[in-house]
């Protein structure tokens, strides 16, 4: 990569210590969007690996801080942890710096390293971190609906984790209430009635819960079902990590049918970037 701050002539080489050469963020995701479109997870932290030393090496602490959460998420999915937790740690710290104080990439960076310290079972650490978002994201006139939902969900889930099921439910209504004005917030809503069937099973059991959970997971796949043409990345993630929820409680057709959707689109994906290239 072409450095503008660097030269080398006769007497040496030189470079600019106190200027900022910020990397190309929307590139870096856009890349990183192609590389998980494929599933190509080798690829992908390569990619990020690469820009994090560019910025590192430009002073860019806006551009670090947004790779470092890009890191974060990409090794909760391929589950490792020591390096999920080292790039929390690293992005903790650079929140730190005067010139995040008071922005919503505090909560953003906050959120998502306690996403993964709640799926690696730190689940004080994450409440803790879940309560700091929280502080930012209900304070600024900035939030949008559709990011407080995600924080209530992802808190619920954390609290449900510590067997606390009064505040998992209070925090998915919560959500749910922010949500449902919000056009285009099925798929959201659908993740929330999933995440309270699954809060009514873990309370209740199967058995006693039996017709609440069916009444949640029939709202959750009427909401799912309301976008059938939809054929972005998104949706499909969301189609993908639906499934496992409606197979595990008995829905096959269901779980068959999201996840072929799922697998459609990726297909379809695939071979747009190829014929790109």
């Amino acid at each position: 990569m072409k450095n503008e701050n660097f030269y080398a002539g006769a007497e040496g080489c030189c470079r600019d210590h106190t200027k900022i050469n910020p990397v190309p963020q929307q590139r870096i995701i856009e890349k990183m969007n192609e590389y998980m479109s494929r599933r190509d997870y080798t690829g992908a932290e390569r990619h990020l690996l690469y820009w994090l030393a560019e910025a590192e090496l430009g002073r860019d602490l806006r551009g670090e801080l947004v790779i470092r959460n890009e890191l974060i998420g990409h090794y909760r999915k391929t589950a490792d942890q020591e390096k999920a937790l080292e790039n929390i740690d690293a992005a903790l710290a650079l929140l730190e710096q005067p010139e995040f104080e008071d922005t919503l990439i505090i909560g953003t960076t906050c959120i998502n390293a306690a996403t993964a310290c709640n799926a690696f079972g730190y689940h004080n650490r994450a409440l803790r971190l879940f309560e700091r978002a929280r502080a930012v994201y209900e304070a600024s006139p900035l939030t949008d609906p559709q990011q407080l939902a995600g924080l209530y969900n992802n808190m619920g889930l954390t609290y449900a984790s510590l067997n606390s099921y009064t505040e998992a439910e209070t925090l998915y209504r919560a959500a749910l209430d922010r949500l449902q004005p919000v056009p285009d917030s099925n798929l959201e809503q659908a993740i929330t009635y999933l995440n309270m069937a699954d809060l009514v099973n873990t309370e209740k059991g199967s058995v006693d819960g039996e017709g609440e959970i069916q009444k949640l997971l029939d709202r959750a796949l009427e909401l799912l079902d309301k976008d059938p043409d939809r054929r972005d990345g998104y949706y499909a993630f969301v189609c993908e990590k639906c499934a496992p929820s409606f197979s595990y409680y008995g829905y096959f057709a269901a779980a068959n049918m999201l996840n072929r959707r799922a697998q459609e689109i990726y297909t379809q994906q695939q071979v747009y970037i190829h014929g790109l290239n």
